[in-house]
């Protein structure tokens, strides 16, 4: 199977910056996206970023033009750098991985644990 381990998250002040990073390992066939979710405290999980094989990114709306993900597709291994951190960017945040661990499996998301991101005001 996939296994997602992250790093990377912390207390900061706001207009502050912090990266997070996401590795891949285990038995992995092919990895189609990976990405980043939060879920800040009494908040359903959100999208975050995303970045497809094909090289096209996503960003939610409120951290357009501060957030920027990247994805190095020889190691396996998905960045965040978040830039201009405000209060309301406190969350867990999750990487996922769309994945297929063999070629008889199917495609199926991959979760890390999470790492806590605290942006004081």
């Amino acid at each position: 199977q996939v296994q997602l381990v992250e790093s990377g998250g912390g207390l900061v002040q706001a207009g502050g910056s912090l990266r997070l990073s996401c590795a891949a390992s285990g038995s992995i066939f092919s990895i189609n996206a990976m990405g980043w979710y939060r879920q800040g405290p009494g908040k359903q999980r959100e999208l975050v970023a995303r970045s497809i094989s094909d090289k096209t990114t996503h960003y939610t709306d409120s951290v357009k033009g501060r957030f920027t993900i990247s994805r190095d597709g020889t190691t396996n291994t998905v960045y965040l750098q978040m830039n201009s951190l405000k209060p309301e960017d406190t969350a867990v945040y999750f990487c996922y991985a769309d994945a297929k661990a063999y070629t008889w499996t199917p495609w199926r998301n991959y979760w890390g644990q999470g790492t806590q991101v605290t942006v004081s005001s």
